[in-house]
């Protein structure tokens, strides 16, 4: 029988060291590695530069590693793009390995892989979530533009454990989604607000 390929490179679009914008751990000192590559299509994505995987250069993960290391954060996010096109057993390994706490942001829609200490989920309508995200997520956070985006907030949140904690994040470019997002947590007790406080603060 063949041997499983080892991954040793990934698409990267870039590493940064600031905060972590949104969610549950908003404000704290992280590492991201951003990987290309992405087949959701959200219309109003602000990173549409991570779609294309070829436009981007494959990085060596034991590069990454040491990235990460040297910037001693908090914890390392691996977003995208969508991370979960690429097989994130092999980086995350290597990453726990250095005593670092490990992030993902997903929209969940492939095959789940790696090793996480916290899994943030925002599922999008564009492309549905694969079945093996669920019993993973540790914080949902849906992108709402319109009431179907509630709706489906509300279809995800019940496929989760109970004790996962839910966001809304109202669509940057839609005035009357910061109303809708309102309206509906001060009616919703189990929701939060969401914030996208790295654009309110102009940092990456």
């Amino acid at each position: 029988m063949d041997k499983v390929q080892q991954i040793d490179r990934l698409p990267i679009v870039e590493t940064f060291h600031s905060v972590q914008g949104e969610g549950t751990w908003m404000g704290v000192n992280a590492f991201f590695i951003r990987l290309a590559g992405c087949d959701v299509g959200c219309p109003w994505c602000d990173t549409k530069i991570s779609w294309n995987v070829k436009r981007h250069p494959e990085i060596a993960i034991a590069d990454l590693v040491s990235k990460a290391v040297n910037a001693k954060p908090a914890m390392v996010v691996i977003t995208g793009g969508e991370p979960l096109m690429h097989d994130l057993t092999e980086l995350t390994q290597q990453l726990k390995n250095q005593g670092l706490r490990v992030h993902l942001e997903t929209s969940g829609s492939h095959l789940f892989s790696g090793n996480f200490d916290w899994v943030t989920f925002s599922p999008k309508q564009f492309k549905h979530p694969h079945a093996s995200i669920y019993e993973k997520v540790s914080e949902l956070k849906v992108v709402v533009k319109d009431e179907s985006d509630l709706m489906w907030a509300e279809q995800n949140a019940a496929r989760l454990l109970p004790n996962v904690v839910k966001y809304l994040q109202a669509e940057w470019e839609t005035t009357s989604s910061k109303d809708l997002v309102m309206q509906y947590v001060l009616s919703h007790a189990d929701w939060r607000v969401s914030i996208q406080t790295h654009k309110l603060l102009g940092v990456r």
